[in-house]
């Protein structure tokens, strides 16, 4: 009989595409994925994947074993969401996935008010700014600043967050919209919707920096360089900064909460999304259109 855990590593080298885009995946080093792989190749008596310099390729046989190895995944992944939704006491951990801007800013401010009411739950949030698989488990509860796409999922709009323009109340330039200069985002999120807004608003003045997230932005706009594109509960409750009016469309981001329908049911999980619910509720307001 083989080792589970192999399997386990064979799944996520096969899905990442490379024994190292694996290892960081499961939070382990490049030696210890390739030798669970070596150890499962070793009990099965075949090879699985042909090792190439940056990549992996699945064999043949490796094909077969992944079409079966993810069926078992997610039946494992099954129970594991049975067993919490069952738990009847009020405790254990909870992982919600949240954007780092509404993580950073928003959640970990409310912490304290969700230990008060549930003190048996332990509430982990992953500020993350990709998307994470509720089917395997990465996360059982995910807010994200789009509408989700999976089908199976359950979803549930929670607000939107408008965003406006900010500078120092010391920028030089703040009444002199010729001379403004931007904080913007790195080239490789040039295709984010805040970016491609404030591209719009800049209609090619001048960016004075790149950075690789909101919390930046609204850090560099503190210091006096820039205008930055910041969303609105952020700009507002900061005494150092002073709003911009601007000529263009307004922009906000739509949030979203996701849960796996398996978990749905479950008191804890249950806590967490009235958590959710409550926060973004007090702070964003009631949902455009209802």
């Amino acid at each position: 009989m083989f080792d589970w855990e192999n399997l386990r590593f064979f799944i996520a080298i096969a899905q990442s595409g490379s024994i190292s885009a694996a290892a960081r995946r499961l939070k382990v080093d490049h030696a210890t994925a390739s030798r669970r792989l070596s150890a499962l190749e070793a009990e099965l008596n075949m090879r699985l994947v042909d090792r190439m310099p940056r990549a992996c390729r699945l064999t043949a046989a490796g094909q077969q074993v992944l079409e079966v190895a993810e069926k078992i995944e997610e039946n494992s992944f099954s129970i594991e969401r049975l067993a919490l939704a069952e738990q009847a006491p009020m405790q254990g951990t909870v992982v919600i996935s949240v954007p780092p801007v509404l993580a950073n800013n928003l959640f970990a401010k409310h912490l304290h008010l969700f230990v008060q009411l549930h003190p048996g739950i332990r509430l982990a949030i992953a500020s993350q700014a990709q998307s994470v698989s509720l089917g395997r488990r990465e996360a059982d509860i995910a807010i994200r600043l789009f509408r989700p796409e999976e089908p199976q999922n359950v979803t549930r709009k929670l607000g939107e967050m408008p965003f406006a323009l900010y500078a120092s109340r010391e920028y030089a330039s703040a009444s002199n919209p010729n001379e403004w200069a931007f904080i913007g985002y790195e080239a490789q999120y040039a295709e984010m919707p805040h970016q491609k807004w404030l591209q719009l608003i800049a209609q090619g003045r001048r960016v004075v920096c790149e950075v690789s997230d909101i919390t930046m932005q609204h850090a560099a706009a503190r210091t006096g360089i820039g205008v930055a594109g910041l969303p609105v509960f952020i700009g507002e409750n900061d005494p150092s900064l002073q709003p911009l009016p601007f000529d263009g469309e307004p922009f906000r981001r739509e949030i979203w909460l996701v849960v796996h329908p398996d978990l749905r049911r479950s008191k804890m999980i249950r806590a967490v999304v009235d958590f959710a619910v409550d926060v973004v509720g007090k702070t964003f307001g009631p949902i455009s259109g209802r």
